[in-house]
């Protein structure tokens, strides 16, 4: 059965707060996206597994600790989830990553698949997914499976805000999956936008506006998208 851990952590939910404020520019909007990155994975890697290793300190030998043999890789979601991608290598420099697009119809709210690469040895792996929202959760139930396809050790899955019908959706798709977020708002408006929530994370990570059509080619591997910067 998933384990759901919201963080409450008083930086966490500060910077959360600040974060979610209409008037916070891109520049700080992305800033904070990685700080509250860097300490959620920080909780969220807290179960790794630790051996005894001897080294010597320039005062004497010493047994210490290292993390167990666990190999890690950071896959987000894009284009959203690049914007925890930086924070959380900052934590961990030796993980792999890998990267799945998906977009959202904008009238069935349903993700479609349009890019996929994986590290070659992800059945070594745990993997962390990485994408700001959880809303309806249909990208993130959909981005498990992908990544389940070539087994890995184990997966988890970071966002910022989920929505209750997101957390729902995920963890009974994925009973596997643990989920971490920063906060748990209300509910999905009929748009299926996450409400207080913050607008669109990708828009404002970019300081986009997305005002055209998104397409892909009938091999589904070319995405255009037309927008705008603010």
């Amino acid at each position: 059965m998933s384990k759901v851990t919201v963080f409450d952590h008083p930086l966490i939910q500060h910077k959360l707060s600040i974060l979610r404020d209409e008037n916070t520019p891109t520049k700080e909007f992305r800033e904070l996206i990685s700080e509250i990155s860097m300490l959620m994975c920080y909780e969220a890697t807290r179960d790794l597994p630790l051996e005894d290793v001897q080294i010597k300190t320039p005062m004497a030998p010493m047994t210490a600790k290292k993390i167990a043999g666990r190999k890690l890789a950071f896959i987000p979601i894009l284009r959203a989830g690049m914007g925890m991608l930086d924070a959380m290598l900052t934590m961990v420099p030796s993980a792999k990553v890998g990267h799945i697009g998906l977009y959202r119809d904008e009238e069935t709210h349903k993700p479609v698949e349009y890019y996929n690469k994986l590290p070659g040895d992800i059945d070594e792996r745990d993997v962390f997914v990485l994408d700001p929202m959880l809303a309806t959760g249909g990208s993130a139930i959909d981005a498990i499976q992908i990544i389940k396809r070539s087994n890995p050790r184990s997966i988890k899955f970071l966002c910022i805000i989920a929505a209750p019908e997101g957390i729902k959706a995920l963890t009974e798709a994925h009973p596997d999956v643990d989920l971490f977020c920063a906060a748990q708002d209300e509910k999905l408006n009929p748009n299926c936008y996450i409400l207080p929530g913050l607008g669109d994370a990708g828009d404002r990570i970019y300081g986009t506006d997305v005002v055209g059509e998104v397409s892909v080619d009938k091999r589904g591997s070319t995405v255009k998208l037309h927008s705008k910067t603010k």
